[in-house]
């Protein structure tokens, strides 16, 4: 283990302060999401409508997003706005801030597909059979859109996951942030220390993201056949 550099991890309580940054990592992560997808289900819908300038703010919003990258935005949020406004915001607040304006893109994209993705014969074989718009929605285009989804906002999730690591760079004490101060602290120590504290934080994103990816692949095989 002390060649490997995990030792580090067993001195005092680095252990518990590495679950810990993991804690805020997944803490970040779930109101992200949580706020991502409430958005999202409505920025989507929003996006099917026919009007030329929601297509065209919509298409604005989501070239932005996937052009910046997500650490730019965070420094424009955290560094920028709090000095071009003089407001007094967290790096936390900033972390939600900015996952949650990526990530209602992302789900927003995810509904507008999934919805678009309906075959028109189905809403008017529905009207044929005598079906009011609202029990139409309900009980086949709701569903089916759905089952499209559900599988891929799960990916969605691990992603945003994921993605969080970024927020060490503003100063966030989250996992990645954690394992860096217990390598610098015991770099006399542990020369091997970064190998071996990596590759642990790697087995707890891997615990953390593997069940929902194995829930995202589940369901997708369950509602394809």
């Amino acid at each position: 283990m002390q060649a490997l550099g995990i030792d580090a991890l067993f001195r005092g309580s680095n252990f518990l302060r590495l679950l810990g940054g993991l804690g805020v990592t997944l803490e970040l992560s779930l109101i992200s999401v949580i706020f991502s997808i409430l958005l999202g289900i409505i920025f989507g819908v929003i996006m099917t409508f026919k009007n030329p300038v929601v297509k065209v703010l919509s298409r604005i919003y989501l070239e932005i997003v996937r052009i910046m990258p997500q650490m730019v935005l965070l420094f424009v949020v955290f560094f920028g706005t709090t000095r071009l406004f003089g407001w007094n915001l967290s790096a936390e607040a900033a972390c939600v801030i900015v996952f949650t304006f990526w990530g209602t893109a992302e789900m927003g994209d995810l509904v507008r597909g999934a919805v678009t993705a309906i075959p028109k014969h189905q809403y008017e074989s529905s009207y044929a059979l005598g079906m009011s718009k609202a029990q139409t929605y309900y009980h086949i285009i709701v569903p089916q859109t759905l089952r499209r989804l559900i599988p891929l906002s799960i990916n969605l999730v691990t992603r945003m996951i994921k993605t969080t690591s970024l927020v060490m760079m503003i100063g966030v004490v989250e996992v990645l942030k954690v394992s860096q101060q217990i390598i610098e602290a015991n770099r006399m120590t542990s020369p091997n220390g970064a190998f071996g504290i990596y590759a642990v934080v790697f087995l707890l994103y891997f615990i953390a993201c593997w069940p929902i990816s194995l829930l995202a692949g589940h369901l997708e095989k369950k509602w394809s056949n």
